[in-house]
């Protein structure tokens, strides 16, 4: 492996750098894009019980607003549901904007790996064949040793270069989409708060207490 990298040039330490960015980046995101821990299924049925019970209070607000990201958002509706539907659902999408801004924390460096490492492949394969005919320039066609190191440079720079973009760039279309259903699942959570409270129809709110 080290003479894999060895022959592929100074090209090889930024493809190194921007694996082990996609390794970190992949794991980091697994672990904290959980839709169970993001939108408990219970939560919303647990706060309905307080309001209906007269047990909603600031205390159980803040601790609702530091239990999960769905909490977060719900607690800023609640803190602004007696100014009416509008100034709820206000409050509620702004809180909304910093989870899903922090739910896409990273995405923009997966994606930019995914993009550039191909072309520092493609870099290496270019100052490889650049190295190629330069040898030819000088010393012919005769010395094959030469001629088979830059060859040997250009192509590994860019088979490291796809090795890590195509990985990199399934993950970070995977993350996306599971960004999208927990948004959709967040938003639907908020719905039938904002509609239990001010809606003119009756929503039926189930889960665990």
């Amino acid at each position: 492996m080290f003479e894999l990298v060895k022959a592929g040039g100074w090209l090889m330490l930024p493809i190194i750098i921007c694996s082990i960015a996609t390794l970190a980046i992949c794991a980091e995101r697994f672990l904290a894009l959980n839709a169970d821990k993001i939108a408990p299924s219970h939560l919303l049925a647990q706060v309905w019980n307080w309001i209906k019970n007269n047990q909603l209070d600031a205390d159980k607000i803040r601790a609702l607003r530091a239990s999960s990201p769905l909490g977060q958002i719900l607690a800023a509706g609640l803190s602004n549901s007696k100014h009416g539907r509008e100034v709820m659902k206000e409050s509620i999408q702004e809180a909304a904007s910093y989870v899903i801004h922090d739910l896409e924390r990273y995405l923009n460096t997966l994606g930019t790996i995914a993009a550039i490492s191909p072309l520092l492949g493609l870099l290496g394969t270019v100052i490889g064949m650049i190295k190629v005919f330069a040898a030819i320039m000088q010393q012919g066609t005769g010395n094959a040793g030469v001629l088979a190191g830059g060859i040997s440079e250009a192509l590994i720079t860019t088979a490291a270069g796809l090795t890590i973009a195509i990985p990199a760039l399934i993950m970070h279309r995977y993350y996306v989409r599971r960004i999208d259903g927990i948004v959709i699942q967040l938003e639907q959570e908020t719905v039938k708060l904002v509609d239990a409270l001010h809606g003119d129809r009756q929503v039926d709110i189930k889960g665990e207490s």
